[in-house]
């Protein structure tokens, strides 16, 4: 922070030139080299230069140093203040023709060297001059000085409230940006986890048929996380479990978080390259941390579960529900093309074409996973087969708050919304209940409010 007041000389001088009242010191000018130097009781540095040729306008340079940068400011303003004031309610100040006579009496003596004898120095011929003829100019500069020193102090007490709120925000530090195709279920999964935690981020809608917003990266799906514009996740699971561990143990940066889960790449079944992470369900804490996030050992074992499944089953569950028909498969590719990011040529094929291809493709898929016929009986029974893991007992699998199984399950299921597939599951399954709770806490930033050791 700096403040700056003009201040103007009359005379140079070559020795000190003190000014004080009864109760101490207030200003100090220093003559050396043709430059001078102000000192004030505001407890920091403070330094003024400038010419020494006359009556010359200085500048005063307060610098807070090591000081709050708030409190500085408003003991700058205080000073200034004081200064002005006494200035304006000398009687010389108050007389007809004082400006004229201070520069009459510039002109006149503007070579005259002035002396000061420490406590007495208002009584110098320098400050003499001030008080007798520009009493009145220099008390508004050091107003004015004054009133910058209150506007900074409100300024900076206002900047440092807002980022003492952002610091005590979980994540609050961190610069998120999710690359992402909306209707993506991996990507609702990170939505989801994001939005309950409160943690800001910006999304970039990837186009899925170009990928040009995400051409810098060698991995070639989403969602990508870029932290602080430096560091990359990869995978959703990946993604939400550092994360998570960031949160809880915030003494750990994300590229020491990272490092532990490690990409093991393998050949799948079909003879293509695949990456996976083994450990992608696990959160990197130590022996306490893992006891005060999951009290009961079964619930750690049990959300690795659910989140796997999630991922495993459920996800493969989405596509042959929502192209089921024909006619279900353009109005998946109907909002599809409304929600992406798609040009116009793009989105006509996209929707016509995009939606026949994924009319067969589903059918391939129902075979792959060993689907009934109709589909639906098996995404019915596996969103029932999830309600009845929560049990009567608990609002959520976490208990009173969702954990990140919770929220997996949730970002699978919620892009299905608006399609014919989510109103039959929503009303031939018992998973109502607990899906408006989730689309509350996500909506409320509920996560904000859990445990602080949670965060």
């Amino acid at each position: 922070m700096m403040l700056v007041v003009l201040l103007p000389l009359l005379a140079e001088g070559d020795s000190p030139l003190s000014a004080g009242q009864q109760d101490g010191p207030l200003l100090l000018l220093l003559r050396s080299q043709r430059k001078f130097c102000l000192c004030a009781p505001l407890g920091a540095a403070h330094t003024l230069t400038g010419s020494a040729q006359g009556a010359q306008t200085l500048s005063l340079v307060v610098h807070s140093g090591t000081l709050c940068k708030a409190n500085m400011a408003a003991s700058c303003a205080r000073t200034l203040t004081k200064v002005g004031l006494s200035f304006l309610e000398s009687p010389a100040a108050r007389r007809s023709g004082a400006f004229s006579y201070l520069l009459g009496n510039v002109g006149a003596h503007g070579s005259r060297r002035a002396y000061g004898t420490g406590g007495a120095g208002f009584r110098s011929k320098l400050l003499s001059g001030v008080r007798q003829g520009g009493g009145r100019v220099l008390g508004c500069a050091f107003l004015l000085g004054g009133g910058l020193g209150l506007y900074q102090t409100v300024k900076l007490s206002v900047q440092q409230h807002l980022a003492e709120e952002e610091r005590k925000a979980p994540g609050g530090s961190l610069k998120l940006t999710l690359y992402q195709y909306k209707t993506c279920p991996f990507c609702s999964k990170v939505r989801a986890f994001l939005d309950y935690h409160g943690l800001p981020y910006e999304i970039v809608e990837v186009n899925p048929v170009m990928r040009k917003e995400i051409k810098w990266s060698t991995y070639r799906k989403v969602p990508i996380l870029m932290v602080d514009g430096e560091v990359q996740l990869n995978d959703s699971s990946v993604i939400i479990s550092s994360l998570k561990t960031y949160l809880v143990n915030k003494k750990k940066s994300m590229s020491d978080i990272l490092r532990c889960y490690p990409e093991m790449k393998s050949v799948n079944d079909r003879g293509k390259e695949v990456i996976e992470y083994n450990n992608k369900y696990w959160l990197m804490l130590s022996e306490g941390e893992t006891v005060a996030v999951y009290p009961q050992k079964e619930m750690q074992k049990e959300e690795m579960k659910w989140r796997q499944w999630a991922d495993d089953w459920l996800v493969h569950l989405i596509s042959p529900n929502v192209y089921r028909t024909t006619n279900e498969a353009l109005a998946s590719f109907d909002y599809i093309v409304r929600e992406g990011k798609f040009g116009t040529f793009e989105g006509f094929f996209a929707k016509y074409v995009g939606a026949a291809a994924m009319f067969v493709i589903s059918k391939r898929l129902k075979s792959r996973h060993n689907l009934q016929d109709d589909v639906r009986e098996d995404l019915y029974k596996a969103v029932n087969d999830w309600v009845a893991a929560i049990g009567k007992n608990r609002k959520f699998m976490g208990g009173d708050q969702p954990n990140l199984a919770d929220l997996s399950v949730f970002g699978v299921l919620r892009v299905m919304e608006g399609l014919q597939a989510f109103d039959d599951m929503m009303a031939n399954t018992k998973v109502k209940y607990w899906y408006r709770r989730m689309e509350s806490a996500t909506l409320n930033h509920e996560g904000l409010n859990a445990e602080p050791y949670k965060h």
